[in-house]
């Protein structure tokens, strides 16, 4: 098997360990493929907002795939790179029919310029101050590069599986949360589009890319990259779209497998 030139890893339920943090050992890791002049990009489901503490993992420097290829942000710089948003007219018809269709939908926003949700959307969250709240058209603007759409009652794969039926063609929809959340991006806006975007510039192919994952937004990835690893315990989609599967991200299994491809 030859030694990638990029890796591109997933965070939550696959770099990050069961507490959310980078462990030592996965840290040592990524350090040592710093120093070599490996290429690691975090490429997530998370907004900006939640990467502060992680930015120091890769380097400070390099860029990152953030929002589900939503946004590529510039690590050194700290700040948006480039972002591929959600039209206004695209989201009022999506918001719509996922109200006729599956009542009980309430939405937010991910934008480049930070979150904003609809007055009946709960928070995992409730006590950050100053979010944007308002109806889902006033709060809609051209920054919105990842509409959510959440729902209390319906089990988490079953309302992914109704929205992306329902919705097929005017959106990219994902999931990746333990609750019934769909993860909407523009469409033909995922993970492996942004990264492939991003290898191009750096001349990299995909056969010279190793990718992690856990979850259905990682399988487009997963697909992609000419080695790829879904984590042991990962949902199914995920682990069926991957080449080969890795030790859980409770027991390291990114830095285990990346050890084993650089000889580290």
């Amino acid at each position: 098997m030859s030694r990638p030139k990029l890796v591109a890893t997933d965070l939550d339920g696959t770099l990050l360990d069961a507490d959310g943090n980078v462990s030592d050992g996965t840290r040592a890791v990524l350090r040592e493929l710093d120093a070599q002049g490996v290429p690691v990009v975090f490429v997530t489901g998370r907004p900006i907002r939640w990467m502060e503490s992680l930015w120091s993992e890769v380097g400070g420097h390099g860029l990152a795939v953030c929002s589900n290829g939503g946004i590529v942000y510039d690590v050194d710089a700290q700040q948006v790179r480039s972002a591929a948003t959600v039209s206004r007219e695209v989201a009022m018809v999506v918001a719509d029919l996922l109200r006729s269709e599956i009542p009980g939908t309430h939405f937010a926003l991910e934008k480049t310029t930070g979150f904003a949700r609809e007055t009946g959307f709960a928070t995992r969250f409730p006590d950050i101050p100053d979010i944007p709240t308002g109806s889902f058209e006033a709060i809609y603007d051209d920054a919105v590069v990842k509409v959510l759409a959440l729902h209390t009652e319906l089990a988490p794969e079953d309302y992914w599986r109704r929205g992306q039926a329902l919705l097929e063609g005017m959106v990219e929809v994902t999931w990746s949360s333990s609750f019934p959340l769909l993860e909407m991006s523009a469409p033909g806006v995922t993970k492996a589009s942004t990264l492939a975007e991003l290898c191009a510039e750096l001349a990299i192919d995909a056969a010279d890319v190793v990718a992690f994952g856990d979850m259905p937004n990682d399988v487009e990835m997963l697909e992609w990259a000419g080695q790829s690893y879904a984590m042991a315990g990962g949902h199914a989609v995920a682990r069926a779209a991957a080449r080969e599967i890795a030790p859980a991200h409770t027991e390291d299994g990114v830095a285990q497998v990346l050890r084993r491809l650089f000889d580290l």
